[in-house]
């Protein structure tokens, strides 16, 4: 169990995700986690990744990451499947809610089929970054369920990051501290007590395409071949 963060429970919503980025920032920074790595989870994360990244002085990348839904409940997560294909499964979760070894086959062959359309295209502008030993940080535009993020960190664990930190603009607190038990810590700018979803709590709140998400990559390439 990591440590959990909490700054605020307001409800003021952020301008956009660059502003909620560079507010999380600002708290990351004073945390000392310059050069670490920073993932965002697409598209919206990477929104905000960029701008940690930017403040931190730290490699930028994303995580392509999937949860494996459970039987007629699919944000429950039982599992997740990550990038290069490894499986993590909660094998006492999935026995309870009926996801025999058949089942967890084909939701993972599903969950992989999106993870590799992403990735040919994604890797193809950014090659994936190393994670073994490096300080790393994952972060999204927010949460409701925790079931994505709880995907990603799995993914990320397989890989023996040194150290594994959450950093959220918002989400419930229930959800924010539930996340601690898979990372060594959790930041949360806002944790507002009436929490319907992550939308209401940004003045602009546009969908990521994946051409912008693609552009940001190729600026963090560029950047990373100008020596920062």
């Amino acid at each position: 169990m990591g440590t959990c963060r909490i700054i605020s429970h307001s409800a003021e919503p952020f301008r956009d995700r660059m502003e909620a980025g560079r507010l999380l920032g600002r708290e990351l920074t004073a945390m000392g986690l310059e050069g670490a790595v920073v993932l965002g989870i697409p598209r919206g994360g990477v929104v905000v990744a960029r701008e940690v990244a930017a403040l931190l002085d730290a490699d930028l990348d994303i995580v392509l990451a999937r949860k494996l839904g459970a039987p007629d409940n699919p944000e429950l997560a039982i599992g997740a499947i990550a990038e290069e294909g490894g499986l993590v499964l909660d094998r006492h979760l999935a026995g309870r809610v009926g996801a025999d070894d058949g089942y967890v086959e084909e939701e993972k062959a599903r969950q992989q089929q999106q993870i590799e359309r992403r990735a040919a295209r994604y890797r193809q502008v950014r090659p994936k970054v190393a994670l073994r030993g490096r300080r790393v940080v994952v972060t999204d535009d927010g949460v409701a369920t925790g079931a994505t993020m709880q995907a990603a960190l799995w993914a990320v664990q397989r890989e023996g990051p040194e150290a594994l930190v959450v950093g959220l603009p918002v989400g419930p607190e229930h959800t924010v501290r539930r996340l601690a038990e898979d990372a060594d810590e959790v930041l949360c700018l806002r944790a507002p007590p009436l929490f319907a979803a992550v939308g209401q709590f940004y003045g602009r709140f546009e969908q990521t395409t994946d051409e912008e998400l693609l552009a940001i990559l190729q600026e963090e390439v560029d950047r990373a071949g100008r020596g920062r």
